[in-house]
């Protein structure tokens, strides 16, 4: 069967959209002329978006397996895969971790809400509670207190707690081995000055007369205790030792009744009566050595017979001061003007040598009458004198010059003393007895 070929021609473009444009030519197949229509219609022709879409997509994916093949040669694709999936894992959390926080506030707000209907729901079928009001009448109080229902009957017992109160009345203590006037004062919580004023016909305003078995009066507070004379007025009394009338009136351990006590400038009070002063003060009595001026040494003789004359020449001090003993430690009182104590009691051994402090003349040499026992004045000149108190023995006498470090006396335990020790006492003319301690090295 033998091929023809015809010229077909083409419809315009306008009026079939998507066929071949018009002045185009195409082959067909004769057999074609067998279908119905075939001399009219045109094959259809694939339309230009779809093509690019199709080719878009073809160069993305070229891209993405271009880029992942050249990850991968360069040994970086295992790596790239592992940080993606990290990143995703992460930003799958954080969506999860808000959702669940969503939904705990969602149900927090609805428990708050419920709670809140639960509560006016309940207000408002809950009756009011009104106070049951007292009896008009207690029972009468009874040691033991019956209950109208039945139960185990309790025993009423009071217990006061009655707070400890201050003394008011003056007691005794006898003095221990070892005690001192600090270590009193500090026991019963006075001062030193307060136990020396409460004792003044026992010590005699001396801690060295402390001795063991003396029966010692403990004043209930810081103060003075005063032994009442004939002839005496509260108001002389009371200006003497710094405090009011009042105040030795009214103390309840005083036992003063101001309806019998009569006239205050002569009262009705028995001589001999011990009266608590509370707060008050007085000056101490001192026993010391005065100062011994070379040019007016009587004043010595109201120490006792170990005063020297007029003296007229000797040596000069330099002006520093060493100590008089080998040990620099104290065993008894230390420098305390409020016990009447004007020196140190240097430890030592009986018998120790003492040294003459620094270069001078000696003014007074012997025993001392008022509780010093053997003692040692040097004047050094310059209004400066020291005083070496309870030797056991003296190697200096009246006038005789000493040098500093020279040997004046020995270590011991004469007068009012509870041990072998050194008293030791620095006079100035301008400001009297001074602290030892600032002055020796």
């Amino acid at each position: 069967m033998g091929q023809c070929y015809h010229e077909i021609e083409t419809r315009p473009a306008s009026n079939q959209a998507g066929f071949v444009g018009e002045n185009e030519r195409m082959s067909i197949d004769p057999l074609m002329d067998d279908f119905p229509g075939s001399d009219q219609e045109s094959l259809p022709v694939q339309k230009p978006e779809q093509v690019s879409t199709s080719k878009g997509d073809e160069i993305e994916q070229n891209w993405i397996a271009a880029a992942w093949e050249g990850l991968s040669r360069a040994g970086l694709g295992e790596a790239v895969f592992r940080f993606v999936t990290g990143l995703l894992s992460v930003a799958l959390l954080v969506v999860v971790i808000w959702a669940l926080r969503a939904f705990y506030l969602y149900l927090q707000e609805r428990t708050d809400f419920s709670a809140g209907e639960q509560k006016a729901a309940l207000a408002a079928v809950l009756p009011t509670a009104t106070p049951t009001p007292l009896p008009p009448a207690l029972p009468p109080y009874g040691y033991a207190i019956d209950h109208p229902r039945s139960g185990i009957k309790r025993l009423a017992l009071l217990h006061t707690t009655i707070p400890t109160r201050p003394r008011t009345e003056v007691i005794t203590y006898t003095v221990q081995a070892g005690d001192t006037i600090f270590g009193i004062a500090e026991k019963f919580g006075l001062k030193p000055e307060s136990i020396l004023w409460g004792n003044y016909y026992t010590l005699a305003d001396d801690p060295h007369n402390l001795r063991v078995g003396q029966e010692l009066f403990i004043l209930p507070e810081n103060g003075t205790y005063h032994r009442w004379s004939a002839g005496e007025g509260l108001n002389g009394v009371a200006k003497g030792y710094g405090v009011t009338p009042e105040v030795i009136i009214n103390w309840q351990g005083n036992h003063l009744d101001p309806n019998t006590l009569g006239d205050w400038s002569n009262p009705n009070i028995e001589p001999g009566t011990m009266l608590f002063v509370p707060g008050g003060q007085r000056d101490f009595i001192t026993w010391s050595a005065p100062r011994i001026s070379r040019d007016n040494p009587g004043v010595a003789k109201l120490l006792g017979p170990g005063f020297c004359g007029t003296i007229v020449d000797g040596a000069v001090g330099i002006g520093n001061f060493i100590w008089p003993t080998n040990t620099r430690w104290l065993s008894g009182y230390d420098y305390s003007p409020g016990t009447n104590h004007y020196g140190i009691d240097i430890a030592g051994n009986l018998g120790d040598a003492v040294y003459a402090s620094d270069n001078g003349v000696v003014v007074y040499s012997g025993w001392h009458t008022r509780g010093y026992g053997y003692v040692v004045v040097i004047d050094h000149g310059a209004g400066w004198q020291t005083l070496y108190a309870h030797l056991s023995a003296i190697n200096v006498g009246c006038g005789q010059s000493v040098y500093q470090g020279s040997v004046i006396g020995a270590l011991g335990s004469t007068g009012n003393s509870s041990g072998p020790h050194l008293h030791f006492e620095m006079l100035n003319e301008t400001y009297g007895k001074v602290n030892p301690w600032n002055f020796l090295p």
